[in-house]
């Protein structure tokens, strides 16, 4: 009895001297291991870090990297409308087709884009076509486009009178639009600082051979009808049409 207690008590205050060794060489190790790991994650951090990889449905130009991420219409119709601003005819479909615009464009199923033309100075001799689209050009440099047209539509004058060149009368429509810095206004229309736009709309619409003002296409193609016997209400199903079409065509 005594011998075995001897023996354990001499054990007993070595054992855990050489326990806190043991787990002094065994923490000593993990540490080392840790490091290690942690030492080659930040090296394949880094790597990650400075490697260059647009993401997926990213887009750039130029050839460079994809730097811009998109957030586009879910289903994008784009109706493409020539207008002349002295065309009795664009006013018109302009006037009667205003509500149906606001109404799609509204729905998040339609954008427009304008093109302003100017044949009907041929047809009737002058330059008030010209004029009142540079100066909707000078309007839309101050985000203003439709509230000038808006105002050009409801003063139009005759086609044969030239009123539209008139300086005094396109400044006075700017007024009536509203939100139209007039000093900025006035300087784009009197130096003709968008007369070299103008120019090149009507050249390319003359080009094309599309006829006579107003002329829509939508998403790059021609209506099946003419603007002038379309309804508002086939317009609308026209549209609705194209849109079920690209979002049947965008599903994979």
């Amino acid at each position: 009895m005594d011998g075995q207690e001897g023996k354990a008590t001499r054990k007993g205050p070595g054992a855990p001297r050489r326990n806190w060794r043991l787990y002094g060489v065994t923490a000593v190790g993990l540490a080392v291991v840790c490091g290690v790991a942690a030492a080659v994650g930040q090296v394949v951090r880094a790597g990650e870090a400075s490697a260059v990889e647009a993401p997926k449905y990213a887009v750039g130009s130029g050839g460079g990297t994809k730097l811009d991420l998109p957030v586009r219409p879910t289903v994008p119709v784009t109706l493409t409308v020539y207008e002349d601003p002295r065309s009795p005819q664009s006013r018109a479909f302009a006037q009667r087709y205003a509500a149906t615009f606001s109404h799609l464009l509204a729905s998040g199923q339609l954008q427009i884009n304008y093109r302003l033309v100017t044949q009907s100075d041929k047809q009737y001799g002058g330059s008030g076509a010209k004029e009142a689209a540079a100066a909707a050009a000078c309007a839309e440099d101050q985000g203003r486009f439709a509230q000038f047209m808006d105002q050009v539509w409801q003063h139009q004058p005759a086609p044969a009178n030239d009123a539209l060149k008139d300086r005094n009368l396109l400044t006075g429509l700017a007024k009536k639009a509203g939100k139209i810095n007039h000093d900025a206004f006035t300087l784009c229309v009197d130096r003709g600082q968008r007369n070299g736009w103008v120019a090149q709309s009507q050249s390319e619409f003359a080009a094309a051979g599309l006829g006579e003002a107003p002329v829509v296409q939508i998403n790059g193609r021609p209506l099946p009808v003419p603007p002038a016997q379309l309804t508002p209400a086939e317009l609308t199903s026209l549209v609705s049409d194209e849109a079920q079409r690209v979002a049947t065509a965008a599903t994979p």
